[in-house]
């Protein structure tokens, strides 16, 4: 059994079409307007401190896998077309993805709203649901991942510089 890891979420998250740069692209955009002379660097370390987390590791997973297993038509009804439509009214997607935002604090519910609500870059790609995957869960986790690593970058003056 593979133990849980940083680098196994990392992993698990490529395997899905989603790399570290695509979350720190979010983290960027979210607080560039209110973080000075912010680098990627600095949104990087950040969001790899959340994967660090074992509690995200653990929605990573959980979330990634239920995704897999609906694309594979392997659920059983109605969770099937449930998952397999993102149906609106579902919310357990969020709810997974709410474990991972809460990590940093409050404001990561705020933020993670407001990445829910527009879908910007990889969250948009993964909210499409023309190329035959199933990302029910993915694209709330990873606007939850952004969501956290922003809150920690906004919480830490320690978060805005990066570590040698």
């Amino acid at each position: 059994m593979k133990a849980l890891s940083t680098e196994l979420a990392i992993e698990r998250l490529e395997e899905r079409g989603v790399n570290v740069d695509d979350i720190t692209e979010l983290v960027f955009d979210l607080q560039a307007p209110y973080v000075t002379n912010l680098t990627r660097a600095t949104c990087k370390h950040n969001v790899m401190r959340v994967l660090s987390k074992r509690e995200v590791q653990n929605a990573l997973l959980t979330g990634i896998e239920l995704d897999r297993l609906a694309e594979e038509k392997k659920l059983r009804q109605p969770l099937q077309d449930i998952v397999a439509s993102d149906e609106g009214l579902y919310g357990i997607d969020e709810i997974i993805a709410l474990a991972i935002v809460n990590v940093y604090g409050s404001i990561g519910l705020t933020n993670f709203g407001y990445v829910d609500k527009i879908k910007p870059g990889i969250i948009e790609k993964l909210n499409d649901h023309h190329d035959g995957k199933v990302h029910t869960f993915l694209d709330d986790i990873v606007g939850a991942i952004a969501a956290a690593a922003s809150s920690r970058l906004a919480h830490s003056e320690e978060g805005v510089d990066v570590p040698d």
